[in-house]
């Protein structure tokens, strides 16, 4: 096959990355895309207390494995199949089991520090920040996390103000500069998702 199109996918928590990701695998198919977030990725820490991890900062680059996601794209885009991690954000630990990802010709991975890291931004063919107000990425964590990851209102919105918000402002937002692209996703998620949409096919082709 050809060799994979790889777009990178940042911005803040809550800024509306992965459903961006799943609306462009719907709309070219997803037997032609990858996706994978950069969440999966999260190091493990089997010799901390689950006390110790409720008050880890999630939110550094340090917390993520990048060298390995590094690895694996360029695995990935050499037309080699790769293991991926799986998270378990409940438990705050990575799982004994992992999941075969196969090269696609779209691979997308999102997350908050995808166009942190140097070494990350050169796999990308497509540099993406998705962003949004700071109210209504917090709005969307938070109905994420205690609806999908267990989490209380107020450990949502504690955690937030303790690493989250600081992080933003230290590694999250800086990396916007590294963008080729910049899309605002406050409401339409469909012009959005056109939008971008257009760029892709035309690296695909």
């Amino acid at each position: 096959m050809q060799r994979p199109v790889c777009v990178g996918l940042a911005g803040g928590s809550g800024a509306g990355k992965s459903a961006l990701a799943a609306e462009l695998s719907s709309a070219l198919g997803d037997e032609r895309v990858l996706r994978i977030a950069q969440d999966s990725y999260y190091r493990d820490h089997p010799g901390v207390t689950p006390a110790e991890l409720e008050r880890f900062n999630f939110d550094h680059p340090d917390a993520l494995e990048t060298e390995l996601l590094v690895t694996h794209l360029a695995e990935l885009r050499a037309g080699r199949a790769v293991d991926v991690p799986i998270y378990d954000f409940a438990r705050h630990r990575r799982a004994v089991e992992t999941w075969r990802a196969e090269p696609r010709a779209l691979v997308l991975v999102d997350g908050i520090l995808a166009l942190a890291d140097p070494a990350l931004r050169e796999c990308f063919d497509l540099r993406v920040f998705v962003d949004a107000p700071e109210s209504l990425r917090l709005e969307r964590r938070m109905r994420r996390d205690v609806s999908e990851r267990g989490r209380s209102a107020e450990s949502v919105r504690s955690q937030y103000e303790t690493t989250v918000r600081p992080m933003h402002v230290q590694f999250v937002e800086p990396s916007r500069a590294h963008a080729d692209w910049v899309l605002s996703n406050e409401s339409e998620l469909a012009r959005v998702t056109q939008t971008l949409l257009a760029r892709v096919r035309e690296l695909l082709d």
